[in-house]
């Protein structure tokens, strides 16, 4: 890995390998994180996910791989790369005997900010994060969503320019967990480079710009959501009809076509694009058929990940496929 690709990167690693014992948690992964973007690393339990971020952010020794951070070194300059990030683990690190507001003001006491400049960041992150109002309220009186929001705020006080998201929404409501997304959006918005480990496949999606699916210890697919959703086959158009002579006469001049002759519909294999949907309404048009419901199915990233993460006989008969 040259320097300049290293520096070009928020986040680069070549042959990263973790393993504990005879178990192998990490076999020689490649990642790479343009900076101000939203990169998530997917997997089961269990695949490595955390390993990957406690590595990235220093906590633990990579056993093999060439490994830059924010433009640093991680064997030669752990210091320089802990000054350039920010953590936010699955578990909060948020302290529920002191309110929201001291648990800001200690994360500015950690690093270093004059007494001053540390109220006032403490106080323009609460607001940013809707928390001014809870601000004197010990932490353990909030909801997960507050804490989870404190706990981001509280990474935010030294101003990370590069910000590990491990698992931030787990637990969380559907509201509370749009709001976080929201956030995150913002925080991309203002050049930050974010690392998200996510279980929830919506996610990825809805934040992402690159994806990894991470499997036994190795990459087994990456590119952007649209990417990885064309790598999975299983697109289709879905005709039904209540009319059984339409029925049929769909059915016999269609080609390719699966029938279920008790539900009186047609699945027909499509990718789901505008040109290829216009060719069968003009063939149903052109035939005199009229079909009573259309439905298109493309496949979404659930489908991705079971393809991709589904039990194999071994990890060395595993298809892997990758998209640049």
């Amino acid at each position: 890995m040259t320097t300049t690709t290293s520096h070009s990167l928020a986040i680069a690693a070549k042959g990263l390998r973790k393993a504990y014992g005879d178990k192998t948690v990490l076999d020689g992964i490649d990642l790479a994180v343009p900076t101000g973007t939203v990169f998530s690393l997917l997997g089961p339990n269990g695949a490595g996910k955390t390993t990957a971020v406690k590595i990235l952010s220093t906590l633990v020794t990579a056993d093999a791989g060439e490994l830059h951070v924010g433009g640093h070194d991680l064997a030669v300059a752990p210091q320089a790369v802990r000054a350039a990030i920010g953590v936010t683990g699955q578990f909060s690190a948020v302290d529920g005997l002191i309110t929201g507001e001291e648990n800001m003001l200690l994360m500015a006491d950690l690093h270093h900010l004059p007494r001053q400049e540390g109220r006032r960041t403490a106080a323009e992150l609460l607001e940013r994060f809707d928390l001014t109002e809870a601000a004197k309220k010990p932490a353990s009186t909030y909801s997960g969503g507050m804490k989870r929001r404190l706990d981001l705020a509280m990474t935010l006080v030294g101003d990370p320019r590069i910000i590990f998201l491990d698992e931030p929404t787990t637990g969380l409501d559907p509201r509370s967990r749009h709001n976080m997304w929201g956030i995150i959006r913002g925080l991309v918005a203002d050049g930050v480079s974010v690392f998200l480990t996510t279980q929830y496949l919506e996610e990825a999606d809805e934040l992402a710009d690159r994806i990894a699916v991470l499997h036994d210890g190795t990459i087994a697919a990456e590119g952007s959501a649209e990417e990885l959703k064309r790598l999975v086959p299983g697109g289709h158009v879905r005709l039904r009809f209540t009319d059984p002579v339409a029925y049929r006469s769909a059915a016999a001049a269609l080609r390719e076509v699966t029938r279920d002759d008790e539900a009186l519909t047609l699945q027909i294999p499509s990718d789901g694009s505008q040109r290829e949907l216009r060719s069968i309404l003009d063939w149903l048009d052109s035939a005199g058929v009229e079909a009573d419901e259309l439905t298109v199915h493309t496949p979404d990233l659930d489908d991705v990940f079971f393809a991709l993460t589904g039990p194999t006989t071994s990890q060395s008969s595993q298809s892997k496929e990758s998209v640049r």
